[in-house]
């Protein structure tokens, strides 16, 4: 990930067709040179947008595996095995996402390898149910080494185009993402009780390759383009969150007809999902994205943001199963599914977002919105609908204090 970075690169690496986004190159391979950071008018690509959706895919499975264990009250297993798959996922995203940012030359061996990134991470979708049912990491290893040594040979074209300082950190990117796989390698023939002290490790490997390789100096990014990309991967969870939680209640309404007890619950998962959008959308953040650590802490934050958002989709399955006595937990329980990952992501996009644009009383709504949802949960089966309106009264009363600021 390119996360850490903030350099602006010589002008000689503006090349002409990095000039703007209606300029085409008909040459099939490019020289993958930095492109500016101060590029006019820079947007999400149409590859871009179809990474997202197909790694949306191994999210919506990750979460319906997360809603089946928590509503037969496996929440260990459950949440560990989501945390897992969702590090993976969030983690070959995000690193395609920033070196996109610095290097999307989009030509054809470029739109290849990113293909390939596309066809790991479903490759890990399908090794998720595994991973959940008995902790078999296999299937979701061999998707998620795939995505990474892809991500290798993005790096090593980046090194071969550069020259200086700036190929040592594209040749420290391929090198210590490819120790890292060898390690993941290493880890599936390994005990499975050894397994589970080894895998902090190698996650902690992953996360440290971007600092060691940005030490001495920083790779590109463009501060429009990272925060459309992040904002879109948010609508894109959110959808898959409320699909999730309208498949459950048509599936819950089918075979029970228990329309009645349902409503409270879609009511309050829609004003939920309604207000995470209009909250995360509320102020452009491009702003604030200036230097390397306010990058890093943003970059990173997400991975709560986006696991929150998701996870409020698995919750709302287990309240619909919940609602018709379906699940294996108490209905404070099932209610606390949804009201924690709501509260979550409610603090987490204030650390991000909200609390370095807004003033006054306005600083302190989502924490207090965020306490107030969790204290939902002792309404047990009436709790989801309860924060939702917590949340839909938390969205008008900020709309009402913009006004007032303004």
């Amino acid at each position: 990930m390119s996360s850490e970075s903030a350099a602006v690169p010589p002008p000689h690496h503006a090349g002409p067709h990095h000039a703007g986004p209606h300029h085409v190159d008909p040459r099939p391979v490019r020289r993958m040179v930095p492109r500016s950071r101060e590029e006019p008018h820079r947007v999400a690509t149409p590859l871009e947008l179809f990474f997202d959706l197909c790694f949306v895919v191994a999210v919506g499975q990750a979460g319906r595996e997360l809603a089946h264990d928590l509503a037969e009250g496996h929440w260990g297993d459950g949440l560990t095995g989501y945390l897992f798959a969702f590090f993976a996922i969030w983690w070959a995203w995000m690193n395609f996402t920033w070196f996109a940012s610095a290097y999307d030359c989009d030509d054809v061996p470029y739109r290849v390898t990113t293909l390939v990134q596309i066809a790991g991470v479903l490759i890990l979708a399908a090794g998720v149910p595994r991973l959940f049912a008995d902790q078999d990491i296999v299937l979701s290893v061999v998707g998620y080494v795939v995505m990474r040594l892809a991500m290798v040979t993005q790096w090593l074209r980046a090194a071969v185009a550069e020259e200086g300082p700036a190929r040592g950190v594209a040749l420290r990117y391929a090198a210590g993402i490819t120790l890292c796989q060898i390690g993941w390698a290493v880890v599936l023939v390994l005990p499975h009780d050894v397994r589970a002290a080894v895998i902090p490790i190698g996650i902690l490997a992953e996360l440290s390759v971007p600092v060691v390789a940005e030490l001495r100096m920083q790779t590109s990014w463009h501060p429009h383009h990272i925060a459309e990309r992040y904002g879109l991967f948010t609508l894109i969870v959110l959808g898959e969150t409320v699909a999730a939680a309208t498949v459950a209640v048509q599936s819950a309404v089918d075979e029970h007809e228990g329309l009645t007890r349902l409503l409270p619950v879609a009511a309050g998962g829609l004003l939920i999902c309604f207000s995470a959008w209009w909250i995360y959308f509320a102020r452009p953040v491009h702003d604030h994205l200036r230097s390397n650590r306010q990058a890093f802490l943003w970059g990173y934050g997400h991975y709560l943001v986006f696991g929150a958002a998701a996870a409020i989709g698995s919750g709302l399955e287990v309240a619909v199963e919940s609602a018709v006595h379906k699940a294996h937990v108490s209905e404070t329980a099932a209610t606390a599914t949804v009201t924690v990952p709501t509260a979550l992501y409610l603090v987490t996009v204030w650390a991000l977002h909200s609390r370095h644009v807004k003033t006054g009383a306005a600083q302190v709504l989502l924490p207090a919105a965020s306490v107030a949802v969790l204290a939902c949960t002792a309404a047990g089966g009436s709790g989801v609908l309860a924060a939702g309106l917590v949340t839909a009264s938390t969205v008008a009363l900020g709309v009402a204090l913009h006004a007032r600021e303004r």
